[in-house]
């Protein structure tokens, strides 16, 4: 079979444009652009990092530019006939389209039946698992419940500092037998029975096998990167390689992932079949850290040349660019890096510091300057 070869920008451009990138942001972006962003890169990774704005809302932003937050909170958490949208462990703690939960469901079965999840967590699928029967009852009896309504009286735990409490509850979200009916103050997780938050028609639709299920998963990922190694293709939902790599060789035979030998990469990579291959990438952007363009660094590094690390739990005074440092975009290129805090009490943005690449053009700072204004205005906020 004689494997097509394509340079490393073209790869970098059909990994853009798979992600939402180089297309004219609308004008008000309303809650059809969110669905479409969504089906394409099919999670929005989560955070509890509040410094600019919480981690999954700028996904959005980045590719549809200036939009109302509550589009995506209705979409979330909002009333079952509005949600388009459900919470679970996918890549991280993610946002997730609906029609992804049945193609997760073995992951919620191997939970329940204690094979998946932190260690800590285990046992109460197995000889703890009456103390989450009592949980799970005092939810079905009482309704929505949160870690602090289970502790009162101590003080909140980090975190990653879980009681049994939290310990169970996310064993049971894990397993799939709650899920997250809305967030309180912000971002605590309040938790409900799956079936009393999730629509009935997500319920009712057929389980697929683990072998279904871990090539639907895979083809997802492979349509919301473009082009990707196989390492990458796992990595988007967080797929063992016992499981990932039978998906990943019948999406090849099907003819659905298309093997490709990518300049540069030195790995075997996978272009999916529909995936478009834009000429030019026109736009920019600001990066969330968590961004699935950029969350895989090494895939970051060697598609953009650019070398990226979260520095929040680094000590301030070994930081090389700052405490959350959003990557900027310009065409199809990392051509910036810029550490940003909403300072809400005094209403402005604050650019802490700024980096720009040695091969950054000329226009780009001029770019980064507009950028910055779009999302002060989004954030109700003033440069």
């Amino acid at each position: 079979m004689t494997i097509e070869r394509i340079t490393a920008a073209q790869a970098r451009r059909i990994a853009l444009g798979a992600q939402g990138f180089g297309a004219k942001r609308p004008d008000a972006a309303n809650a059809a652009h969110l669905r479409k962003l969504l089906d394409r890169v099919a999670i929005h990774q989560m955070d509890s990092v509040n410094v600019l704005v919480r981690a999954h809302y700028l996904p959005i932003f980045s590719r549809l530019g200036g939009y109302d937050p509550k589009l995506l909170d209705r979409g979330a958490w909002g009333p079952k006939r509005e949600r388009r949208m459900f919470e679970y462990w996918a890549h991280e703690a993610s946002l997730l389209p609906m029609d992804l939960h049945p193609l997760l469901r073995w992951k919620m079965a191997r939970a329940d039946r204690g094979e998946m999840g932190w260690s800590s967590m285990k046992a109460f699928a197995t000889e703890r698992r009456a103390e989450a029967e009592v949980v799970l009852k005092r939810i079905r009896d009482q309704g929505p419940m949160a870690v602090s309504d289970f502790e009162e009286g101590r003080s909140r735990a980090g975190w990653w500092e879980w009681g049994d409490a939290k310990r169970i509850l996310e064993w049971l979200f894990y397993a799939g037998h709650i899920t997250t009916a809305t967030r309180r103050g912000g971002f605590e997780r309040v938790y409900d029975l799956t079936e009393r938050v999730l629509p009935r028609r997500i319920l009712d639709l057929p389980t697929p096998s683990e072998q279904e299920a871990h090539k639907g998963l895979i083809e997802r990922s492979a349509r919301a990167l473009g082009v990707a190694t196989r390492g990458e293709l796992r990595d988007y939902f967080r797929i063992r390689p016992a499981d990932s790599d039978p998906a990943v060789a019948a999406l090849v035979d099907e003819g659905v992932l298309i093997p490709v030998d990518v300049a540069g990469w030195g790995k075997p990579a996978y272009l999916h079949r529909d995936a478009r291959r834009p000429r030019r990438i026109e736009g920019r952007a600001l990066l969330a850290p968590f961004d699935p363009l950029i969350w895989e660094r090494a895939r970051t590094e060697r598609m953009f040349g650019f070398r990226y690390r979260l520095e929040i739990y680094t000590p301030a005074e070994k930081r090389v660019h700052g405490y959350y440092v959003l990557p900027f975009l310009l065409g199809d290129r990392l051509v910036a890096r810029v550490d940003l805090k909403s300072d809400r009490q005094n209403g402005r943005l604050l650019v802490q510091s700024l980096h720009m690449e040695p091969d950054a053009p000329g226009e780009a700072r001029a770019e980064l300057e507009g950028e910055l204004h779009t999302m002060a205005a989004w954030l109700g906020l003033t440069r």
